[in-house]
């Protein structure tokens, strides 16, 4: 008997017991839809980690200075200077100084929740921002102390200045600062819980608010992708030059921390999807169970296949056949139900759900080894029976 006739055979015969057919098959159709519905949902959260580093720019280099073990320190002109020397590698900077404060805008009587940003004249083209009106901060604001400020999309929202912010004076801590300029929408919903409502004032002023002597952090943009570790390294060594001791500085790149934080996720993904996998040795141990069960039941049939001349090989390759069959349908219906799944799960988690290729083709290769694997004993046994007692057997 042929490949073929033995899949015909195997197909009959699970039509003939759909019911235990399908609870056989149960194991691998929750097994195979598991794997590919966290591997989905994994490169979905991949996807959605790399876009989110991608907009915040994965050229991006953030320089801390602790001063920690040195009475050395390295200046903004320090900085401005290291930066003109090396402009092929570094296309823009920015001093980057965080404060609090008080926001009221005009004719509010209660402030409001912003964040409070000290940056320098190129923090636009370090961001990647377009302005929408206006302009934006200057070496002169910077250089002079002016109280100017320049402010995301929700100041020109209907709920806070119509789209009259350019010019509208605004109070911080008391002191009347006028905006100049306004950025372009960065969120999809402008809204005061989003990424446009924010606040950015000249990185000289945001240090006398936050009563801070020097600046100690500083954004750094590559001029390349292929220029960010050089970028890197010549920042290094010029910290390194004045401070003599590691420990006073850092040296971070986006694009390193999202290496990390995906491979971090790969594996996590690999490592749930291989303990859902383990609902698929218990189908396997399923299916050997019911071929068992069938080869008991099926023992005069093979009985007359053996008398009529049919060879152990036979006997064994319909069994595992059956078995592999048997597999194969539950990792079809698997798929289904992990596909689908995964679908349902993005939206409900409002996340995009990633089926690839390959989990799917590795759960169905999976499915039918584990067929096959589960299915040789029971088909060993059958053709190991002795054909006259099989004949004898009721």
């Amino acid at each position: 008997m042929g490949i073929f006739q033995s899949f015909i055979l195997a197909l009959k015969s699970l039509l003939n017991n759909k019911m235990r057919a399908f609870l056989t098959m149960l194991g691998i159709i929750i097994g195979v839809g598991a794997v590919i519905l966290i591997m989905s949902l994994g490169n979905g959260m991949t996807s959605d980690i790399s876009s989110t580093f991608e907009s915040m720019g994965t050229k991006t280099l953030t320089v801390t200075l602790t001063g920690r073990g040195s009475t050395r320190s390295f200046s903004e002109d320090d900085m401005f200077e290291f930066v003109e020397e090396n402009r092929q590698y570094i296309e823009a900077f920015s001093p980057t100084v965080s404060t609090s404060g008080t926001v009221r805008p005009t004719g509010w009587t209660e402030d409001l929740s912003t964040s409070i940003t000290g940056v320098g004249e190129e923090w636009l083209t370090v961001k990647n921002y377009e302005t929408e009106d206006g302009r934006f901060i200057s070496y002169v604001d910077c250089k002079t102390r002016a109280k100017v400020c320049y402010v995301g999309a929700y100041y020109n929202t209907k709920e806070v200045y119509d789209g009259n912010a350019v010019g509208s004076r605004i109070k911080i801590n008391g002191d009347i600062y006028t905006i100049i300029g306004v950025c372009d929408a960065i969120s999809e919903a402008v809204d005061e819980d989003s990424s446009d409502n924010f606040m950015v004032i000249p990185y000289t002023v945001a240090s006398r608010l936050s009563r801070r002597r020097t600046v100690s952090n500083y954004t750094l943009l590559a001029s390349s992708d292929e220029n960010v570790e050089i970028a890197k390294q010549l920042t290094l060594n010029r910290l390194y030059k004045t401070y003599e001791d590691e420990n006073a500085y850092a040296v971070g790149a986006l694009a390193e921390m999202l290496d990390m934080l995906t491979d971090l996720l790969d594996t996590l993904v690999l490592v749930i999807a291989a303990i859902a996998a383990i609902s698929l040795l218990v189908g396997g141990i399923g299916i050997m169970n019911i071929m068992l069960v069938s080869v008991t039941e099926r023992t005069r049939e093979i009985g007359i296949r053996k008398a009529l001349g049919a060879k152990k090989r036979d006997i064994k390759l319909q069994f595992v056949i059956e078995a592999m069959t048997t597999s194969l349908i539950g990792g079809i219906f698997g798929i289904a139900f992990g596909i689908v799944g995964a679908n349902i799960a993005g939206k409900l988690l409002s996340m995009q759900a990633v089926p690839s290729l390959s989990s799917i083709l590795l759960s169905v290769g999976i499915s039918v080894g584990i067929g096959v694997l589960f299915g040789y004993l029971p088909a060993n046994k059958a053709a190991n029976l002795n054909p006259i007692d099989a004949l004898r057997h009721d």
